[in-house]
C-alpha cells in the first residue's frame, strides 16, 4: 500500500492496481484471467457501440452483450445442469439421453464479474453513464481486486467516475478502512468459522434425523453463519478499496433487524437485489402493470436470483420462497395500507419475528444439499419426527443463542442509522478498545481456513 500511495502519477497507481488485480485473479488458474479479459474487452467494444448506434439499432448491439455474457455464465456455470435436466426431460418422454459430462472448473468469481462488466452496457443503454474512453480504466472497474471474486457487485457508473480524479491519501479514510477490514475479519474468522459453522455443519452433515431443538439451532447458527461470513468479505473489501482511495457502496444494513421481507431485500446483499431490481424488475413493469402481473413479476426475479446463486434446485426453491413471501407481503399491505398499528413497536417486532422464521425456513433448502435432506430438517423443526439423535451440547445450543441474540439486539438498535454514523458517534478510546478486542479474537482463533462461503458463486 506504502509503494501505491507514493506514485505520484494518478495512471501508474491505476496501473498498479490493473496488474495487481489480474495477477491476484490469475494466481488461481491463469487461462481464466484471459477469458475475464475477453469478457471484459467485448463489452467495452460494445458499449461504444451502443451508444454510436442510432436508436433503432441500439437495443441490438445491448442484446449481443446480454447474451455474450449470459452465454458464458451459462456455459461454465450451468452446463452441466441443463444438460441433466434435459436428460430427466426426456426420460419422462420414454427417450433414452446420455449426455457426456461437461468437466467444466468454474471460474471464481464469475457471477460477480459478470454482472460488473454487463451492467456497463446496460447503464450505457439506459442513458446512466455515457461510455468510457479508457479501456484501462474499464477493465480495472471489472476485475478490481478487492470486490472480484466474491462482490459486493459494483456498476461501472458508479466506479469509473473514480476513476477521472486521483483520490488524496487521507488518514481518517485509512483508518476507518483499516477498522473495516478488521471488523470483516472478525465476523469471518471468530464469529462465522469458530462461534456459528461447526454447529451449522454437524446439524446439515448429519445424515439422519435430528431433535427439533438441534434442527433450530443448526438452523439459526447457518443464519448467523452466512451473515458473517458474507458480509465480512463485503466490509473487507470495502475496506480494502478504501485504503486504496475508492468508495464502495454498503452489501448490507442490518438485515436482522428487518421488518418485512421488502425491507429485508433493502438491507440483505442490497448490490445484487438493487442489480434485480432495476435491470429486471423494473423492466418487466415493476408494480406498475396490476397485481397479478407485479405478482408475477417478483416471482420471476426471485426465481432468477435463486438460480444466479448456483446451478440447483435447491437454490431455485430458496428463491421460490422469498418471492411468495415477497407477494403474500405486497398483498398484506394492499388490505391493511390504513393500519397504523403496523408502526407500532409490537407490531414491528412481531413483523421481525415473522420475517426471520421464513428467512431461516428458506435457508433450509440454501444449505441443504438435497431435496432429502431438506425435508428431514424441515420435517424435525415442525416435530414431525419424534425420534431423533441428539447432536449438539448445552454449551453449543447456548452459544449460537448468544451469538444471534447479540447480533439481532445490535442491529435493531442501528436499523435507522449506519455503521459509519453510529461508530462516529462513540469516543476514541472505546473504538480503540473494540478494535483491540477484534484483532485479539482473531488472533487466539486464527480461524478454520475456511473459504468465503460467497466463493462457490
Amino acid at each position: 500500500m506504502g509503494g501505491y500511495w507514493s506514485l505520484r502519477s494518478w495512471d501508474a497507481r491505476k496501473n498498479l492496481l490493473l496488474v495487481a488485480s489480474y495477477i491476484f485473479y490469475g494466481a488461481w488458474n491463469p487461462p481464466f484471467a484471459l477469458l475475464l479479459f475477453a469478457t471484459t474487452t467485448l463489452d467495452y467494444w460494445l458499449g461504444a457501440r451502443i451508444a454510436a448506434a442510432p436508436a433503432g439499432a441500439r437495443k441490438g448491439w445491448l442484446v449481443a452483450s446480454v447474451t455474450a455474457n449470459l452465454s458464458m455464465l451459462g456455459f461454465f456455470k450451468y452446463g452441466n445442469f441443463l444438460l441433466e435436466n434435459t436428460q430427466w426431460l426426456l426420460a419422462r418422454a420414454g427417450i433414452a439421453y446420455h449426455p457426456p459430462h461437461l468437466d467444466l472448473f468454474l471460474p471464481i468469481g464469475i457471477s460477480f464479474y459478470t454482472f460488473h462488466s454487463l451492467s456497463y452496457t446496460l447503464d450505457v443503454y439506459r442513458g446512466a453513464t455515457t461510455p468510457t474512453r479508457s479501456l484501462r480504466d474499464f477493465l480495472l472497474a471489472v476485475s478490481f481486486f478487492p470486490q472480484l471474486v466474491a462482490g459486493p457487485i459494483v456498476r461501472a457508473a458508479d466506479f469509473l467516475p473514480q476513476c477521472a480524479t486521483p483520490p488524496n491519501p487521507l488518514k481518517h479514510r485509512l483508518q476507518w478502512g483499516l477498522f473495516l477490514m478488521s471488523l470483516g475479519m472478525f465476523q469471518k474468522i471468530v464469529l462465522a468459522d469458530t462461534l456459528l459453522a461447526p454447529v451449522a455443519d454437524s446439524i446439515f452433515g448429519h445424515p439422519g434425523p435430528v431433535l427439533p431443538l438441534d434442527a433450530w439451532t443448526g438452523v439459526i447458527a447457518f443464519s448467523g453463519q452466512i451473515f458473517f461470513d458474507f458480509s465480512g468479505y463485503s466490509t473487507c473489501a470495502i475496506g480494502a478499496a478504501l485504503c486504496l482511495g475508492f468508495h464502495l457502496k454498503d452489501n448490507f444494513l442490518f438485515p436482522f433487524a428487518a421488518v418485512g421481507f421488502s425491507d429485508f431485500w433493502r438491507r440483505w446483499h442490497i448490490s445484487l437485489s438493487t442489480f434485480l431490481r432495476d435491470y429486471l424488475y423494473f423492466p418487466l413493469g415493476g408494480n406498475r402493470v396490476g397485481a397479478v402481473r407485479a405478482a408475477v413479476n417478483l416471482i420471476i426475479v426471485m426465481f432468477l436470483g435463486g438460480l444466479w446463486h448456483g446451478a440447483k434446485w435447491t437454490f431455485v426453491v430458496w428463491g421460490l420462497i422469498h418471492g411468495l413471501c415477497l407477494v403474500v407481503e405486497h398483498a398484506f399491505r394492499t388490505l391493511t395500507k390504513d393500519g397504523a398499528w403496523k408502526e407500532t413497536l409490537p407490531a414491528k417486532l412481531l413483523l421481525c419475528l415473522v420475517t426471520y422464521f421464513f428467512v431461516c425456513i428458506s435457508w433450509v433448502f440454501f444449505r441443504a444439499p438435497d431435496f432429502s435432506g431438506a425435508g428431514l430438517l424441515l420435517g424435525a423443526m415442525a416435530g414431525q419426527i419424534p425420534v431423533g439423535e441428539a447432536i449438539l451440547t448445552t454449551r453449543e445450543i447456548l452459544q449460537v443463542g448468544l451469538v444471534i441474540f447479540g447480533l439481532w439486539l445490535v442491529q435493531w438498535r442501528l436499523r435507522d442509522t449506519s455503521l459509519e454514523a453510529a461508530i462516529g458517534r462513540k469516543p476514541a478510546w472505546l473504538i480503540a478498545a473494540v478494535w483491540t478486542l477484534m484483532l485479539g479474537g482473531i488472533i487466539l482463533t486464527q480461524g478454520s481456513g475456511n473459504a468465503f462461503i460467497y466463493f462457490q458463486f
